[in-house]
């Protein structure tokens, strides 16, 4: 039987006499997925109803394919399972010793919770806010001195910061950042590099947050010519050189990119110096970096708390693969009391499992997408969605997810992941989903509000994909249809 026959089977299957509507409903999606398939032959398509969990429109429902982000879907439903919206991650900031005329005779750590958001994402861009005000509440404790060390505990989550499966020529991408306990600014570096004074001469390169974490090596030039405007930024694994290349037009506005630091917890350690330092509280000793808290008795001093729900919006939204692997271990480490890609693995197959998804029917190796070898079906997505709609904390899931048109609502650099898609009026606020994407790959899964007021769970997984943006405009006419004839 041909693919169009296979689908067609599962209508008239579960269908019988369908009434006419239904029918041209099938047909147009049926049109719109061969026109998907033109541009991505490994196809699969599952799309149910919601409310009662019938199949309206199905093309290889069951075969494993390539997820890329969409995987994100499945940590953050298995987060919200079983941490619950009201979790809390809590760094904490401690000290030991006596404070002495504004002195502390002792030393101060951090114990790492695995938070991701330490950073200027949610405080106007400035990355060292949340340092300052520790510094702030230090000097209200009568601190404005440490004669001590700043210790940085990481042992909450494993030392392999890296996923084997991770392209290496990538690792300086922000998408490929390392994962730790302790972890600041999403573990990056801002390069901006912007055309020199005159044709010849050296570009201007500057690094933001500037902690001394990494070098820059400049080897890029100004020209007068635009067609020559090329500029490389490189930092090969383990080094901590960032390498500038190629010509900069002189005309050019600043070229800007966010390239991975190679130590996470030595970065962290660094910007809360330079935070504390600002805020009027000098570190004379060093940073030492340890897996546990020195045995002694230390007292909490300062507290930062970010809520689960927080960080799945970057996750979903911002579809931040360095949040989603964090949430990972975080994972493993609240389930399993190991901080670890294969511990919080665990805890999402057991709740995969309570679905009705058996292990062995899928492939899931890491919390983002990032690995190729994240597999599985459109049906296994549309049980997971159903499932999440009518879960008690099912609210909190959804509003983590990209909605159509809620780019206007954000500035450029917080823009939806959903941004320029379905931006007609009636398409307005009635798609809620994940996207994903890596080389031949392109995927779509989520919930499509219909004109008619019924809600749809779909999932439209393209490998194989000649060209990733046809296969986003095959996925939006899929969708279209459903909101429009659904």
């Amino acid at each position: 039987m041909s693919p169009r026959g296979r689908a067609r089977a599962v209508v008239v299957v579960l269908g019988g006499f369908l009434p006419a509507a239904v029918f041209g409903l099938y047909n147009e999606l049926t049109a719109a997925a061969e026109s998907a398939r033109r541009v991505a032959p490994a196809l699969g398509i599952h799309i149910v109803d919601v409310e009662t969990g019938e199949t309206v429109y199905a093309f290889e429902p069951d075969r494993q394919r390539i997820v890329a982000s969409n995987t994100k879907l499945l940590t953050s439903a298995a987060a919200v399972d079983r941490l619950t919206p009201g979790y809390f991650i809590e760094t904490a900031l401690q000290a030991r010793g006596l404070v002495i005329d504004g002195e502390l005779l002792g030393d101060l750590a951090v114990v790492g919770a695995g938070d991701p958001t330490i950073s200027g994402r949610h405080y106007g861009d400035d990355p060292l806010f949340i340092f300052r005000r520790w510094g702030e509440q230090l000097r209200g404790a009568g601190i404005d001195r440490v004669r001590g060390d700043l210790v940085l505990v990481h042992g909450l989550f494993e030392s392999r910061q890296i996923h084997p499966d991770w392209p290496r020529d990538q690792l300086h991408k922000w998408y490929e950042a390392p994962v730790s306990a302790l972890s600041f600014n999403d573990n990056c570096v801002w390069v901006w590099v912007r055309p020199g004074a005159t044709p010849g001469a050296p570009a201007q390169v500057e690094v933001t947050p500037d902690l001394a974490t990494v070098r820059i090596r400049n080897r890029a030039r100004t020209t007068s010519r635009k067609r020559n405007h090329k500029i490389a930024v490189d930092r090969k694994p383990g080094s901590d050189v960032i390498e500038v290349s190629g010509w900069v037009y002189r005309g050019a506005e600043p070229f800007v990119v966010a390239v991975t630091v190679p130590d996470p917890e030595l970065f962290f350690g660094q910007a809360l110096r330079a935070g504390l330092g600002q805020a009027g509280v000098t570190i004379e000793g060093e940073l030492r970096i340890e897996p546990r808290l020195p045995d002694a008795t230390w007292r909490r001093l300062a507290l930062h708390r970010t809520s689960l729900p927080t960080v799945l919006e970057v996750v979903n939204k911002r579809s931040q693969n360095f949040y989603a692997e964090t949430l990972l271990k975080l994972l493993g480490a609240e389930g399993c009391g190991e901080g670890s890609w294969r511990s919080g693995i665990e805890v999402v197959a057991s709740f995969l499992e309570g679905l009705g998804i058996e292990r062995g029917t899928y492939s899931y190796v890491d919390g983002s997408g990032m690995s190729r070898n994240n597999r599985f079906s459109p049906r296994q997505f549309t049980t997971l969605l159903r499932h999440m709609y009518f879960h008690p904390h099912g609210r909190s899931y959804m509003q983590s997810l990209a909605y159509s048109g809620e780019s206007e609502l954000e500035p450029p650099w917080m823009s939806s992941s959903l941004s320029e898609r379905f931006e007609e009026d009636r398409y307005q606020r009635n798609v809620l989903a994940k996207t994903g994407g890596l080389n031949g790959v392109s995927t779509l899964s989520g919930y499509a509000k219909a004109q008619s007021g019924k809600v749809y769970a779909f999932s439209i997984l393209c490998n194989s994909a000649s060209a990733r943006w046809r296969a986003r405009q095959a996925q939006d006419r899929i969708v279209r249809t459903l909101i429009d004839r659904g």
